[in-house]
């Protein structure tokens, strides 16, 4: 897929992460000729054309969440759409590893290290839940350590949104 053209705008690089809900790429927004993360939801492709809907609903809920929280240490969402059947979320592309990944490499993070991850962590949840938001996933595949020395939660993909219905199932 290398190469594509997802809605007439960003072409997908290279795939840098994948989870059980689907995969993230590298990819160049050719309107604002900027790196970004693209995330496919792969889930789309397994499941029948209501529950696509019910995907695509949820995805946008997930956009919408994290939209409604401007802080350093949450992703940035830019975009959120469909192409071929399939919702997409385009977000600020976090050069670095994720906790999980860093833990897996070096065995152990040092007790200093741990709580700075610490403290942006809870910056971000304070963030999200002045914004109404409540992130419940938070996990070190979650927690991205930028190459430039920033935390940044990710991943609101079942956040609830407070006044609104519960966006999973």
């Amino acid at each position: 897929m290398q190469g594509l053209l997802v809605s007439g705008r960003y072409r997908l690089g290279e795939a840098i992460g994948s989870g059980g809900m689907g995969r993230v790429w590298r990819a160049h927004d050719e309107v604002l000729h900027r790196t970004v993360a693209i995330k496919e939801l792969t889930a789309a492709l397994y499941v029948s054309e209501s529950d696509q809907a019910i995907l695509l609903a949820r995805t946008r809920g997930e956009a919408r969440a994290a939209a409604r929280i401007n802080h350093s240490a949450v992703v940035t969402v830019h975009d959120v759409l469909e192409h071929d059947g399939r919702p997409w979320i385009v977000m600020e592309l976090v050069e670095g590893r994720s906790l999980a990944d860093a833990v897996k490499e070096e065995e152990r993070v040092e007790p200093r290290e741990a709580a700075r991850i610490g403290l942006w962590v809870l910056r971000a949840l304070r963030a999200a839940h002045t914004a109404g938001v409540l992130h419940r996933d938070v996990k070190p595949g979650n927690v991205l350590l930028a190459d430039d020395g920033r935390v940044l939660l990710t991943d609101f993909g079942i956040a609830q949104i407070e006044g609104d219905s519960t966006i999973t199932r």
